[in-house]
């Protein structure tokens, strides 16, 4: 398979800038046995009684931080993810790289130490603690695809009202649709809720690099799910219920979780590159946002519903003038038939 083979046409406007003014005002593309254009609003009333939602509840953190280089430079840290209290995984940018051992310095006096280097990203060590640094000083870490630097309502909106754990440095998107009320109304619909935690690296938004699918890899990410989870999935299964994947988050910590050919309780790393040929253990259907031409999202999303069927859903939504990425609109996807 040829990275080509998954690419679209997609105008520059169609890109949110912004979230809708309310979480739940986006669209929703129905893509079950046919196509059907709705809103995000009506998701209840396509959920079944026995249904089982499946929510990523990491919680994006204020990735992105400015700093001074030991000759007066300026860089640019962000976080690819936080090891213990002090330590980080980090890509900096800077007019010239800089060497293990130089210091970085950062706003409230605290500073870095360059530890080591593994590809594109540096081994940073703290003088502080580092969450409450990035609390006080970090900006949230918008996608490149966002020509802007982040406001106050992004630290609110890029986020999920269910976020717990935090670690993420790109949010779970298809969960910012989900308001209080709209958690609240899927219950009363019959359906119940599960949780998992995949903290999504910096990684998601990065280009696969060889036109042969096969030769890339995927960043490892830290994933959790844990035994009532498990319980869970296995209980809607056996009723006769979906297992509904909120986000390709959510699919990958369920499918990663499934590697033995049963969902386990599972908590480590995870680089599960999911294709077409893949064959899925514990997702029945799934709600998502639209993701990238030639991406490995758009990848997993052609293996879960085809991908023609998936191709053809993208053309319909660019012809309908659908909001697509972080801040657009969203689909509910079922599985192609076997």
């Amino acid at each position: 398979m040829l990275i080509s083979d998954f690419d679209y046409e997609l105008p520059d406007e169609l890109i949110a800038q912004y979230p809708a003014t309310d979480r739940r005002g986006s669209r929703l593309l129905l893509l079950a046995d046919e196509l059907e254009d709705r809103q995000f609003a009506d998701l209840p009333a396509l959920l079944r009684p026995g249904d089982l939602l499946v929510f990523n509840d990491t919680r994006v953190i204020k990735a992105r931080l400015a700093a001074t280089k030991n000759t007066g430079g300026r860089a640019e840290v962000l976080i690819e993810r936080v090891e213990g209290e002090r330590n980080v995984i980090a890509q900096v940018r800077a007019s010239k790289s800089p060497k293990a051992g130089s210091r970085l310095r950062f706003a409230g006096g605290v500073e870095a130490e360059v530890t080591g280097r593994d590809d594109e990203f540096f081994k940073l060590r703290f003088s502080a603690d580092v969450l409450p640094l990035l609390e006080k000083h970090g900006e949230v870490p918008l996608p490149p695809y966002l020509k802007r630097t982040a406001d106050e309502n992004d630290s609110e909106r890029y986020q999920t009202v269910y976020a717990r754990d935090p670690g993420a440095v790109a949010a779970p998107t298809a969960g910012l649709h989900f308001d209080t009320a709209m958690l609240e109304e899927t219950l009363a619909a019959g359906a119940s809720h599960a949780w998992v935690t995949l903290h999504v690296g910096a990684g998601t938004f990065q280009s696969l690099r060889a036109e042969q699918i096969e030769a890339n890899h995927l960043h490892s990410e830290r994933v959790n799910v844990d035994q009532a989870c498990c319980d869970a999935v296995h209980a809607t299964r056996a009723a006769g219920g979906r297992v509904i994947a909120v986000g390709t988050t959510s699919v990958r910590a369920l499918e990663s979780a499934s590697s033995s050919g049963k969902l386990t309780p599972y908590t480590g790393e995870t680089d599960l590159f999911i294709l077409p040929g893949y064959s899925f253990r514990s997702v029945d259907a799934m709600i998502t946002n639209f993701h990238l031409p030639q991406s490995s999202l758009l990848m997993l999303m052609a293996a879960f519903a085809g991908k023609e069927r998936i191709l053809a859903a993208y053309r319909h939504a660019v012809r309908e003038r659908y909001r697509f990425f972080s801040y657009g609109d969203a689909m509910f996807v079922t599985a192609a038939a076997s």
